[in-house]
């Protein structure tokens, strides 16, 4: 099957996302991606400069999936703010399941890319800090007192989440940061 750079470059960084995400950035070279793609190495060098380029393209793939399925989690369709936030922690509730999650693929390229200058440390960093404004603008909804604080309360108990589940389950303590949004929810009315 032919297919046209586009779709090739898609196709690659969908093997790329799959195989960074599961195995780890630095665990999974170029020539895994190439193979496991059906993709000739240098077709690869043709899309993506090097293992940095193809590195930064997934965490801003994987930016932009995010940024939609967090979207659409808490659209404006009639709900409450504090329903949508609660809806938040829901879906993260069934997204960090041990079948669909080993962790935040941004707190892993974090940890694994470590320079603050490397595209993908960037792409990484500016997803966190756009989680921190959308939770902060549902609130500012929601009408709460000292907003601000309350938004930083619930980032931490979301990224806490997503930073407990790859070590002590979903079972552990991420199975409680539903809850714990509630009851900061309903001390800040």
């Amino acid at each position: 099957m032919r297919r046209s750079s586009v779709e090739t470059r898609a196709h690659v960084l969908e093997v790329a996302h799959e195989l960074f995400y599961w195995q780890g950035i630095r665990g999974v070279g170029v020539d895994k991606i190439a193979a496991t793609a059906g993709v000739a190495s240098t077709t690869l060098y043709r899309l993506f400069a090097s293992k940095d380029d193809l590195v930064a393209a997934y965490v801003q793939r994987a930016n932009g999936l995010y940024k939609n399925w967090f979207d659409n989690v808490t659209a404006d369709d009639g709900r409450s703010p504090q329903e949508r936030i609660l809806a938040l922690f829901d879906a993260q509730t069934e997204q960090i399941q041990p079948e669909n999650c080993r962790g935040c693929p941004f707190l892993m390229a974090l940890a694994e890319l470590p320079d603050p200058d490397h595209p993908a440390h960037q792409h990484a960093v500016e997803t966190k800090a756009w989680v921190r404004t959308r939770i902060g603008q549902l609130i500012k909804e929601a009408g709460a007192t000292k907003p601000d604080v309350l938004a930083d309360q619930l980032v931490l108990v979301f990224e806490g989440a997503y930073a407990s589940v790859q070590a002590l389950g979903a079972e552990g303590p991420a199975s409680r940061a539903r809850r714990l949004a509630e009851l900061l929810l309903a001390a800040a009315r």
